[in-house]
């Protein structure tokens, strides 16, 4: 049976807030290997203003067997099995992950953060599992932040993508050096979401696999511009 736990292992997610009364949220999730930690250190240097405070939750994944290290356990939202991401996706591992990322989002609703106020973000895996369930989820969400990913299981987009937010803004980041998820990856995944219909602010930046301060400015900007007050 599925463990729903944001963590099975049982570590709860970190959780910052920008301000008191958050207006609204942002679930960030982490890359491969790394934990809910490693995006602390965004919050401050986004400068939210006082009058827009925001709550930050940072989720830890599963453990997990990752195939193209070896089979070796680490945090991951799925399986890798190829270094070519489109190749043998793991779609069990995905959908799995996607369920705790709504549930995620349920937890905020009944903390009084409506759907339209929460973001859905992440950087390299992480942006890839949050812009997977995003354009999938039921109901419209404020936006979405896709730092250095790439769009998985692009095939079935199409067919499974929902109505409610096919307007969702959606803000793509990605290094012209990036060694690890090629930039042409994610521009082939930025392409098919203007195809279907989706508005993306893409943004290429100097640097590679990591997050630079004019990015993070840049990001900011987007969630400034994308809360309901």
């Amino acid at each position: 049976m599925l463990n729903l736990q944001p963590d099975p292992l049982g570590a709860p997610p970190l959780e910052i807030q920008s301000g008191a009364n958050p207006l609204g949220t942002v679930i960030w999730l982490h890359g491969l290997g790394a934990d809910g930690n490693d995006f602390a250190s965004i919050v401050p240097a986004l400068r939210m203003p006082a009058q827009t405070p925001l709550r930050f939750i940072f989720p830890h994944a599963p453990k997990r067997a990752i195939t193209i290290n070896g089979n070796m356990q680490m945090r991951g939202w799925y399986d890798l099995l190829s270094m070519d991401f489109t190749h043998r996706q793991d779609r069990v591992g995905i959908e799995q992950s996607a369920t705790i990322l709504r549930r995620l989002i349920a937890q905020e609703n009944q903390r009084g953060i409506a759907c339209e106020n929460i973001f859905l973000g992440g950087f390299s895996q992480g942006g890839a599992l949050a812009l997977h369930t995003g354009v999938r989820f039921a109901q419209r969400v404020a936006g979405l932040i896709i730092l250095s990913a790439y769009l998985p299981l692009a095939e079935s987009l199409a067919a499974e993508k929902t109505a409610a937010n096919q307007h969702t803004p959606i803000f793509m980041a990605h290094g012209n050096h990036d060694p690890l998820i090629p930039i042409q990856l994610a521009r082939a995944g930025k392409q098919q979401l203007t195809s279907c219909g989706y508005s993306v602010a893409w943004r290429e930046y100097p640097i590679q696999h990591n997050v630079s301060t004019e990015q993070i400015a840049d990001l900011a900007d987007f969630l400034r511009a994308h809360l309901s007050a």
